[in-house]
């Protein structure tokens, strides 16, 4: 029999990259090589539909893309059920964006055009969804029960009350689980609370007010699903810090964390990432050190005073890449290297003001119980070239 002709395996790479990204979960099984290349983070960074940030305004949904020149796409998040489809919160948690959207909130892969929807229990007050995780004694991916973590006030003056949703049994329970031993103040922004591992991490800081100051020591508190408990994991490098700073944690290089700084006054920037992986267990020997700063000319606030919204941003190889809102609520994409401002572009498609945004970075994750029904691509749309 005549030996069939292969393609070469960069085009083959190549072709692939242009294929939607609900057909490539359908051909995982064609073979191990392709299997393996779905979940290599270069092939899911070069492929022509991928993206950065979300950004979600009063009326519509976008997403960005910074590979090599800024585009952006208008999505339809449209969820039966839920009363508001509009996210009044975004977190990128676990792979998955935690969309909470007032009455209940929608776990979404927008890659993938996945939803699932969760609904808080009969006559349940108003809930604040935080994040997702999951119980990491289980090492086997198959055997993964993702978890959303949750708040809300009982009564006005009483303290927080948490619950726990499981999507395997789509059951709520409530935890005692005691916050306030750690006098601590979570930091609720959208672009604070990171997961890795299962847990969740947040920047907080202590809630002293026996002193007269506005500095405040910030740390990272975690919460832990094995154990369904909070810990104070590590300090920050940073010190003490203003409550008008921009301080965001994120996740970097997949194991670590990384830290943006931007003081209020000078408009310096400055981030710290953490030399060793971050394991299950505890903070105490976690090592900061200083990978970038950046100190230019009319460096905008990346903190807008009028709602404290956060920075999001990542790193690609030796970049910075920044969304935030200017002093109108107009949404930009700086790219920044050291010490200099490769480019910026307003993100003028993306009409009304005052977004909200976060980072996500695509993969092939599919949500468990999720639908692939209710979401749609605008697949027209405006392109800015860096």
């Amino acid at each position: 029999m005549a030996n069939k002709e292969k393609l070469p395996w960069d085009m083959v790479e190549e072709i692939l990259s242009r294929v939607p990204p609900t057909s490539l979960v359908r051909f995982r099984t064609v073979c191990k090589r392709w299997n393996t290349l779905f979940d290599d983070k270069t092939f899911i960074n070069n492929h022509k539909m991928t993206f950065q940030f979300i950004l979600t305004t009063t009326s519509k949904i976008y997403s960005v893309s910074v590979k090599p020149k800024v585009e952006v796409r208008e999505l339809t998040l449209n969820t039966p059920g839920l009363k508001a489809q509009i996210p009044e919160f975004l977190a990128d948690t676990s792979g998955f964006l935690l969309c909470d959207v007032g009455d209940g909130a929608v776990v979404w892969n927008p890659w993938l055009r996945q939803t699932r929807c969760i609904e808080p229990e009969v006559n349940q007050p108003s809930l604040d969804f935080v994040g997702i995780g999951y119980d990491n004694n289980n090492k086997r991916v198959e055997e993964i029960v993702y978890k959303t973590l949750s708040v809300y006030m009982k009564d006005l003056g009483s303290s927080d009350t948490w619950k726990i949703h499981d999507f395997a049994s789509d059951t709520w329970k409530d935890e005692d689980l005691d916050e306030a031993k750690y006098n601590v103040i979570i930091n609720y922004n959208l672009s604070s609370v990171v997961s890795l591992n299962g847990n969740l991490y947040w920047v907080a800081y202590n809630d002293d007010k026996t002193h007269d100051t506005d500095l405040f020591l910030f740390y990272v508190l975690s919460f832990n699903f094995s154990s369904e408990e909070f810990l104070k994991f590590c300090d920050l490098p940073s010190g003490k810090n203003n409550a008008c700073d921009a301080l965001v944690l994120r996740v970097f290089r997949e194991d670590r964390f990384s830290l943006l700084k931007q003081c209020h006054v000078t408009k310096k920037i400055k981030i710290w990432v953490t030399k060793n992986k971050i394991d299950n267990q505890y903070g105490w020997d976690v090592k900061w050190m200083s990978f970038m700063e950046v100190s230019i000319p009319n460096m905008p606030d990346l903190v807008q005073t009028k709602f404290y919204y956060q920075p999001s941003y990542f790193i690609d190889d030796k970049r910075l890449v920044i969304c935030s809102c200017d002093e109108t609520g107009q949404a930009w994409i700086y790219v920044l290297g050291e010490d200099k401002l490769i480019n910026k572009v307003r993100l003028d498609s993306v009409a009304d003001p005052w977004p909200l945004h976060c980072t996500f970075f695509p993969n092939l994750v599919l949500i468990p119980g999720g639908s692939s029904k209710p979401l749609a691509y605008n697949l027209s749309w405006p392109r800015i070239r860096l």
